[in-house]
């Protein structure tokens, strides 16, 4: 591979620049030439919004008060989000990188590079020695166009999609449970319940919107229960926080569940009918996770655990929500599983007010898993080993059975193969590993050892400096094509504005690809409508059925809730009010023992670091780190710090302290605040190279979600001198104080 080229070059030309004012500046005589309905691109909340367009730029936004969910509302994110469409660091044209600098090339040039290079390897090491790791941040017609380019252009098994650091774990864990991957209730079942159980997820700061939901249902009386290593902002609107040490979750729900079966709380008539498998669970919960046994282990006290299970399971009603906070672990089907558990036991599913659902960070999280371009799954949430699957699959496609590669591995799996020569080349779209992956510095590894690397982006990240080629592709305002919000609403996305300068769609560049790899045949496509209309029928008869939905229908029902299987069907905003999804109709229990996570603290690593996403920030921050509203706000990681712990080394809020774990360090500046546990330390993650938490997390995956342990690994703080401090602006991932001030 090229040399990598210096950052710091690379951020002159190409960005970050801080933007704050839309295309020529606002002038309250501007005229508008047209307002176009569309949804937020950032979390799966999917806010609705409309875009004002003047001279094919977009200038301002405007909030939908007619979208059930937002009604009016944006979050700071929302708000600013128009700003992407024509920031000055877009990338405007395909860059070949030659002699370890980026040049620019023409289209045909840097096309027929990238088809000659793909050839090339495969015809040396095979199909399998290249990969494709693509996004959630992309319409769901692209996520389908992605993993079938992967299976059926290039012929690789080795394709995955960034949602694998996202919701992979509550995926597994609904299969597990449900026999299906969807929230099982809208966000409007909110308000209805009696009482609420919200496991790591600060809704207030990190989906504010949702916060509407839960106050409507505190208006009705309800109460919260929250369960966090940190008071957040949710924790303190809370009744009851249970603020146990991270990765723990799975024996304070056991102990939760052993409460509410001592004290027959559960609902026998529904565990009888409606699941299998109670007998085990429940006797391991009673037998070994008594109250006091899972405090020791939590750090919650005991009368605190009965009181949540007194609560829970004496309400009639009752919803559990969950994020990132129980899912990014080793054990984080286990904690998902756990959950479920206590859900299915209180019979609280499957009716109005009785409910469960996961909180989702990416825009298109749900749609971007369900339609093949995670490892191992088909259109319509078909399983990649089941033979009717990819029979079905296949039949659609046009292709031989023997064709269709079998499944691949994880992402994280994917970068060990590359350092272990297996996998020669990667194409990567609308994503960024030097941020997001854990053990950045493996990673790096993996992207220099690589023989060839394509990037298909819209900014210039960390990661794209390793290409060998970048391709520049749209923003969410660029194209038209649908996403399914974190309830399982199928929504539309309109086109705004023309990308800027020779920027293309990404399924433009797909579609080119497969012409000169000898597979344009299967990739006929025009417009996105006509990719619909095929995962539709990829889709029918699939768990995930789209058959039913048209774009017309989500115009005109702001939305419709799969699984639809005919144009005639309502949706399903609720799920299980009959049946499950395995083919019994039945859900099953588990019985789950508490395992931790993989890295205990110990002498050398007193500390349990856990990470996390603030509001002013989105995902790897290749976004939002432009934006200078948002950078004003959060400029820069920190470290959360009890004040115990603080004083035990005499650091003072904003010092800088370097803090280490087996796999790295950074300095960040620490804030001392009562918030967190004495023996936990926070690190938000949307900051790349020496800022990135993931420098320190630890790569070990869940056995079955196969997710990184990004929410607990063990570190130490340490107190650094002034001359160990790093330069502002060496390396510089993202803005730094004096360009904040330009």
């Amino acid at each position: 591979m090229s040399k990598v080229e210096n950052l710091d070059n690379i951020l002159d030309r190409f960005g970050p620049h801080l933007h704050d004012e839309p295309y020529g500046g606002w002038q309250a005589d501007r005229v508008i030439d047209k307002v176009v309905s569309t949804h937020c691109p950032y979390c799966a909340v999917q806010c609705g919004m409309n875009l004002l367009v003047e001279k094919d730029h977009v200038v301002g936004f405007e909030p939908r008060y007619d979208f059930p969910v937002n009604e009016g509302r944006l979050c700071p994110k929302g708000v600013t989000a128009y700003l992407q469409a024509h920031h000055p660091d877009r990338l405007e044209y395909p860059l070949i990188k030659r002699n370890g600098m980026f040049e620019r090339a023409s289209w045909g040039e840097a096309l027929d590079l990238v088809a000659a290079k793909f050839i090339e390897l495969r015809e040396k090491h095979g199909r399998d020695s290249l990969a494709l790791y693509s996004g959630s941040s992309l319409t769901t017609e692209k996520t389908y166009v992605m993993g079938k380019f992967a299976r059926v252009g290039l012929g690789t098994r080795y394709v995955d999609y960034n949602g694998r650091l996202c919701m992979v774990s509550a995926a597994a864990g609904n299969n597990k449970a449900f026999g299906v991957d969807r929230a099982a209730n809208p966000w409007s079942d909110i308000p209805l319940a009696e009482v609420l159980l919200i496991g790591g997820a600060n809704v207030a700061e990190t989906f504010p919107i949702l916060n509407k939901y839960m106050w409507q249902q505190r208006d009705n009386g309800g109460v919260w229960i929250i369960i966090d290593p940190r008071e957040t902002a949710t924790a303190r609107q809370g009744d009851l926080h249970l603020q146990l040490r991270p990765g723990t979750d799975v024996a304070l729900m056991n102990g939760i569940l052993h409460v509410v079966i001592k004290e027959s709380l559960i609902d026998q008539q529904f565990i009888d009918e409606r699941t299998n498998d109670w007998t085990a669970a429940r006797d391991l919960v009673l037998e070994k996770y008594t109250p006091e046994y899972c405090a020791e282990i939590t750090g919650v006290p005991a009368e605190k655990i009965i009181q949540a299970a007194r609560i829970y399971g004496r309400a009639k009603t009752g919803y559990v929500l969950h994020a990132r906070g129980i899912e990014h672990h080793s054990n984080g089907v286990d904690n998902v599983l756990s959950y479920i558990n206590l859900v299915l036991a209180t019979g609280k599913i499957g009716a109005a007010g009785k409910g469960y659902a996961t909180f989702t960070g990416q825009g298109n999280g749900q749609g971007g898993r369900e339609h093949g371009q995670k490892a191992d799954q088909l259109p319509g949430q078909r399983s990649i080993m089941n033979p009717e699957h990819r029979k079905h699959i296949c039949k659609i496609w046009g292709i031989s059975e023997d064709e269709l590669p079998q499944a691949g591995v994880s992402v994280v799996e994917m970068f060990q193969k590359m350092r272990e020569g297996e996998i020669r080349g990667l194409m990567s779209v609308c994503n960024n590993v030097m941020v997001s992956l854990p053990d950045t510095n493996k990673v790096r590894e993996s992207l220099e050892g690589l023989d060839f690397y394509v990037c298909i982006d819209f900014f210039m990240s960390e990661s794209a400096r390793y290409a060998d080629v970048v391709l520049p592709g749209t923003a969410w305002s660029e194209d038209e094509g649908v996403t399914t919000s974190g309830e399982g609403r199928v929504l539309k996305i309109n086109k705004a504005s023309n990308p800027p300068g020779e920027a293309k769609p990404d399924w433009w560049i797909v579609q080119q690809l497969a012409k000169r790899l000898g597979r344009e045949k299967f990739f006929p496509y025009t417009s996105t409508r006509e990719m619909f209309e095929e995962l539709r029928e990829a889709s029918r008869g699939g768990t995930a059925d789209y058959g039913g939905i048209s774009w017309e229908r989500i115009e005109q029902e702001n939305g419709v809730f799969w699984p639809c299987p005919t144009e005639d069907h309502p949706g399903t905003p609720r799920l299980f009010e009959e049946k499950f999804y395995h083919p019994d109709g039945r859900a099953k229990f588990h019985a789950i023992e508490y395992k931790g996570a993989e890295e205990k603290p110990d002498k050398e690593f007193p500390l349990i670091l856990t990470s996390g996403r603030v509001v002013f920030q989105y995902l790897s921050g290749n976004q939002t780190r432009r934006i200078k509203f948002l950078v004003d706000q959060c400029p820069e990681p920190y470290v959360e710090i009890h004040p115990a712990t603080a004083r035990e080394m005499n650091i003072r809020d904003g010092e800088r302290v370097k803090v280490i774990s087996r796999r790295g360090d950074g300095v960040f500046p620490a804030l001392i605040v009562k918030t967190i546990r004495p023996d936990t330390i926070f690190i938000p993650y949307h900051w790349g190279e020496q800022l990135a938490v993931n420098q320190l997390t630890n790569p070990v995956l869940d056995p079955t979600s196969k997710i990184p342990e990004f929410k607990a690994c063990s570190a130490r703080i340490e107190k650094i001198h002034s001359r160990e401090l790093p330069i502002l602006g060496q390396g510089r991932q993202g803005v730094s104080q004096s360009e904040v001030q330009k």
